[in-house]
């Protein structure tokens, strides 16, 4: 990485006609809309589809796309369907919200509806799709299609042969659900062959996008289902121990992810083979990949299965370097960013220094009176030139919302930090966000909203909540000439221009 800006934007969150942001115009529109603003990186979340709580970070799938972000435009532009079959779909009432149960509904019949109009079996570049990514297409196409058949139901709930994956069930749903399937292997096309035209225009801009993958996988996805030897499963698929974070000074009961947990063990064994596949796959859709939850590598929670909290969990011993030096082998160098957030100990930070990955840097973690140490991490002048800043993440308040709900001692301190006793307090996220930009840091990526000046109406996400996260999305107009161009003076102001 050289010395460059970004913005954090989610796909979900970009302006849209049909109630979500998708590949249409809108996403061209704001790579435009980078370009001009000098900026280098367009950092987005998971883009699998999303199971219960809509959060990208459960997907049904490791490998797949998300069909909510198919864009109807290209649909109807294509002729499988109409300008009035979409208008007159109710997506939701509100233009800066997601609607997630109205998608559900009344996204996927007109999708169905553009499926059985496209006559794609006869397309020879579907065809093309469909063999080169049958080693992971098969699989997640029949898990969705039976997965409809069980009305939505996990897959630990489906009868027990299709559930075990015995090889006579396996070959009665291929060929009863034989359109269902077709069906899936279709969204899948037209996902990828939207999201490829998109970063392609992207990188022709000199943008680079800034993929995010989770480190687990969820326990109802594609990926448990068929391959049960890579996870902490007992002879009938149960979890023994689940994922999550241990308690702390914000959450007395810790965090119960759910998620299964690797047999490290076994993919030693296999040299790491569906780890390293999954990176490849990765480097494919992203310029940069951004891990999640990285110190899990180092150590990893984990909490026996069935417990109502974290409590009782404990740390085990995770894969560590040798993981990563076994993917460069295999893959060579590439561009990642260690989320390396959290509680951190000398061997978590041995873990970021020795993979050479940039680790993050959070402003909004700096100015917190409960830290007895010295000096944080976090503050700016200890930045290091190998580290991505941030004013905050999708996981965190805005940098408006986040001022305002600190203790007053801690607003001292941010005012003594800027050495600023004057700026008018709805004004103060722009020295917050130069803070940031003129840090040795080599990367740095702020959310869209600190840009804007949102609070925390606009937050992307509030960890352990549900049914509030991942709705919030632009109106039309909302970034504009005046914005673009504040964004390009402090980018070019601080060395961070994008100049291809």
């Amino acid at each position: 990485m050289n010395r460059a800006a970004g913005i954090l934007l989610p796909i979900a969150s970009l302006p849209s006609n049909y109630g979500i942001g998708c590949f249409s115009q809108s996403a061209y529109d704001f790579v435009d809309w980078l370009k001009e603003a000098g900026q280098t990186y367009w950092q987005i979340l998971p883009l699998g589809p999303t199971s219960y709580g809509d959060s990208p970070y459960q997907s049904f799938s490791t490998y797949a796309g998300n069909p909510y972000f198919i864009s109807l435009e290209a649909l109807t532009e294509e002729g499988v369907l109409t300008k009035e079959e979409c208008d007159q779909v109710d997506f939701g009432s509100e233009a800066d919200d997601i609607d997630y149960e109205k998608l559900y509904k009344n996204r996927y019949p007109l999708l169905r509806k553009a499926y059985e109009r496209s006559d794609i079996s006869k397309n020879t570049d579907y065809l093309h799709f469909v063999d080169e990514n049958r080693w992971w297409l098969s699989d997640y196409a029949l898990f969705m299609a039976v997965k409809e058949r069980f009305e939505g139901k996990p897959w630990t709930e489906w009868a027990e042969d299709i559930r075990l994956r015995w090889g006579n069930a396996m070959d009665y749903y291929r060929r009863e659900l034989y359109f269902d399937i077709e069906f899936q292997q279709y969204l899948q096309f037209k996902f990828f062959s939207q999201w490829n035209e998109l970063r392609e225009y992207a990188n022709g801009k000199g943008i680079r996008i800034v993929g995010d993958i989770p480190i687990y996988v969820a326990m109802d996805s594609a990926d448990t289902w068929a391959h049960p030897e890579l996870f902490q499963l007992d002879g009938n698929n149960v979890p023994t121990a689940v994922a999550g974070c241990p308690p702390d000074g914000f959450s007395e009961d810790g965090q119960l992810w759910g998620n299964p947990l690797y047999r490290w063990e076994y993919h030693r064994l296999t040299g790491y083979d569906w780890w390293i596949t999954r990176m490849w796959y990765s480097f494919q859709m992203y310029d940069v990949v951004r891990i999640d939850h990285f110190r899990g590598f180092d150590e990893y929670y984990s909490i026996p299965y069935g417990e109502k909290t974290a409590v009782n969990g404990h740390w085990e011993k995770g894969p560590g370097i040798d993981l990563f030096r076994c993917m460069e082998r295999r893959l060579g160098k590439h561009e990642v960013i260690a989320e390396d957030l959290g509680y951190m100990t000398d061997s978590v930070r041995r873990l970021v220094s020795d993979s050479g990955f940039p680790g993050m840097k959070v402003l909004e973690f700096a100015f917190d009176s409960r830290d007895s140490g010295s000096a944080s991490d976090y503050f700016p002048h200890n930045y290091t030139e190998n580290s991505v800043a941030y004013t905050g993440t999708h996981d965190n308040e805005t940098i408006v919302g986040w001022y305002r709900n600190i203790l007053p001692e801690e607003r001292r301190m941010v005012r003594d930090y800027l050495c600023d006793q004057h700026t008018p307090e709805k004004e103060l996220y722009k020295s917050l966000i130069a803070l940031v930009m003129r840090s040795v840091a080599k990367a740095c990526i702020i959310p869209i909203q600190d840009y804007l000046g949102y609070d925390n109406v606009s937050r992307t996400n509030k960890p352990s909540t549900l049914g509030i996260n991942w709705r919030w999305r632009l109106k039309e107009k909302e970034l504009g000439d005046k914005l673009q161009k504040e964004v390009l003076a402090v980018t070019k102001r601080y060395g961070r221009m994008n100049w291809q």
